[in-house]
């Protein structure tokens, strides 16, 4: 043992004896312990402060509690941390720090409904006066509307970040939140005016998801995506990996994503998985999805060669241990979308990196090289909004899973239903239903008589406004039905049960779409400038039936209304379909595994052999 570690080890026991001998003064003992956690040595600093606590009694113990439950927040003894926590909490009721801190212990224990109770506690016992602590109340307010989001509590959570945008209204994580909340619970206008928040900033603050269901314009969607980089990212990080073929035998394609449980992702992704050609290429999936116990999950489990679990890594372990398995093209299928780790990824652990499917417009990343697109979704004369180049595979972007079962058709009356009249659909998430796509919708429930509109019961507040939308328009609300989440199997038989599919836009239907083309429902789409309103257009291209992809409000509706009244021309589209089904290239994953294959061949012979150093 060196000099340097003799005097850490002997000042270190000399504080210990001076806590055991009640000679260490309690703002000695916070400063070293602090000291301790700073320099890495958190354990050592818990032992100090449970000495002292067990041999010092001041008015002020509390103050040694909360620094106490701070490193065993760090060591992630939790538990240990909430009772310590509570602790503080009762020597001190009105140290609102301590309650703030017993609110983040309950979150990271799952107690979501103790942690509301905690946050409130703070929210509502912090003076607006209370300079001191006003950044607290202010992390309450935003907490208590993460919280009820989560919780699908839509109503409660707008309340709340209405209330932190009113204390401080230059937020923009907080306006992103709170402007796709208004979308997610179908509160019209999505951009209300807020006391304070100046519009432009509104609209500068909208998330990239959130940007592409409520705008087709591509810069808009370049700029969100970019803010989010800059300020979210940090990009100046070595490269692990050298832009270079490594020459293996096979290509090593990864697969990174947290959605390979019962998601859209896993559901269109799992059968190109089984189908890569094992001669050609070795497939790896770096995940950090919590186990569902699903038959998907296990499904996909059983279709990679590789299946890395990389939960418990940080970031910067997970782009090593992809950089150890010289993976030659890495798959991001997350893009922005909830759950993404780009830090991974900025590591460059692969020489080729690729996103897909998770967000379906440009990722802004620098470190993403390509994106798996077909020439409607992305069309050339729009590559200039794209960080990434397209890889244009040449039937269609999206791939498909071909052993999805369909339940046997449920009747009218099971889905609350009427027994006659033509049944409109719309399964989109509904963030996705806009203002201008419901009074299109209104218009043709108006112009074809018995008609109604079958929706996806999302949240309740969603379906009260979309009630009351109907209604401001002329419309029964009755006309209106909501239909709640089942199996997916039981989610496909609606669709036997449905007359026409009627589309979203700018944020078309992508694996909706897919499942209803695939049970033989036909859609009737409006395309525009964006990848995302371009979806369905892409899917009914490959389909062979460009006659239902439309450009304008006035001819969507027009031809939605002809094909209500023309029952004969739905059956010819269904039987058209059914072909599609069995002959076509749309639902060809075979094909499509083929053609990916090919496209990551000649991306690896574009590179450089790496050079092994003699």
């Amino acid at each position: 043992m060196n000099h340097l570690a003799n005097v850490v080890v002997s000042e270190y026991a000399d504080k210990i004896r001076s806590a055991w001998r009640s000679e260490l003064s309690l703002g000695d003992a916070v400063q070293y312990g602090t000291r301790l956690t700073e320099s890495g040595q958190p354990e050592l600093a818990e032992v100090l402060y449970q000495t002292w606590l067990a041999h010092n009694e001041t008015p002020f113990n509390y103050l040694v509690l909360f620094n106490l439950g701070a490193v065993q927040s760090t060591l992630d003894k939790v538990e240990d941390a909430r009772q310590t926590f509570s602790r503080v909490v009762e020597l001190s009721p009105a140290f609102v720090q301590g309650h703030v801190n017993r609110a983040i212990v309950y979150e990271r224990l799952g107690k979501l409904d103790v942690a509301i109770t905690e946050w409130m506690w703070v929210a509502n016992s912090v003076s607006p006066r209370d300079e001191q602590n006003a950044g607290f109340r202010l992390q309450a307010f935003n907490n208590l509307g993460r919280l009820y989001e989560t919780q699908r509590n839509y109503s409660e959570a707008l309340a709340w970040l209405a209330k932190s945008l009113e204390a401080n209204p230059s937020q923009p994580d907080v306006l992103h939140h709170w402007i796709f909340l208004r979308a997610k619970s179908c509160s019209w206008p999505v951009y209300e005016d807020v006391p304070g928040v100046d519009p432009a900033l509104m609209r500068r603050s909208t998330s990239t998801m959130a940007m592409i269901a409520q705008s087709d314009d591509l810069q808009e969607q370049l700029d969100a995506a970019r803010k989010f980089v800059s300020q979210k990212i940090n990009c100046d990080v070595p490269a692990l990996a050298e832009r270079c073929n490594y020459g293996h035998d096979k290509i090593r394609i990864g697969y990174l994503s947290s959605d390979l449980c019962q998601h859209p992702v896993a559901m269109l992704m799992v059968e190109l998985l089984e189908q890569h050609d094992r001669e050609r290429v070795e497939v790896y999936c770096y995940c950090w999805t919590k186990e569902d116990g699903s038959a998907l999950r296990q499904r996909v489990i059983g279709a990679v060669d590789h299946f890395e679990r990389i939960g418990g890594f940080t970031d910067e372990a997970a782009a090593h241990l992809i950089r150890s398995h010289e993976i030659d093209i890495l798959v991001d299928l997350h893009g922005q979308t909830l759950g993404a780790r780009p830090a991974i990824l900025a590591a460059r652990p692969a020489p080729v990196q690729v996103t897909y499917l998770g967000l379906v417009a440009t990722t802004g990343f620098p470190f993403i090289d390509y994106v798996i697109a077909d020439e409607f979704v992305i069309p050339e004369e729009s590559t200039a909004c794209y960080t990434e180049t397209p890889i244009y595979m040449p039937d269609v972007y999206q791939v498909s899973d071909r052993k999805r079962t369909i339940a046997p058709a449920p009747t009218r009356a099971a889905c609350n239903l009427p027994e006659d009249g033509v049944v409109f659909c719309s399964f989109n998430n509904n963030y996705k239903y806009t203002p201008e796509a419901f009074d299109t919708w209104m218009r043709i429930l108006a112009r074809v008589p018995g008609s109604v509109l079958w929706l996806l019961s999302d949240n309740p507040w969603a379906e009260a406004n979309l009630r009351k939308e109907a209604q401001a328009r002329g419309i029964d609300p009755q006309r209106l039905v909501f239909a709640p989440r089942v199996f997916m199997d039981q989610y496909l038989a609606r669709y036997l049960v449905a007359d026409l599919f009627l589309d979203t836009f700018p944020y078309n239907a992508g694996t909706t779409a897919n499942d209803a083309l695939w049970t033989g429902l036909p859609i009737v789409t409006r395309s525009g400038r964006s990848f995302a309103s371009r979806m369905a257009g892409a899917l009914l291209s490959a389909a062979g039936m460009p006659e239902l992809i439309t450009w304008n409000w006035a001819d969507y509706e027009e031809k939605a209304v002809s094909l209500a009244l023309a029952p004969q021309e739905r059956l010819r589209l269904r039987d058209e379909l059914a072909a599609v089904r069995e002959r076509g290239a749309l639902f060809d994953t075979t094909r499509f595994a083929r053609n990916l294959e090919e496209k990551f061949s000649d991306l690896l012979a574009a590179l450089p052999l790496q050079t092994v150093d003699a």
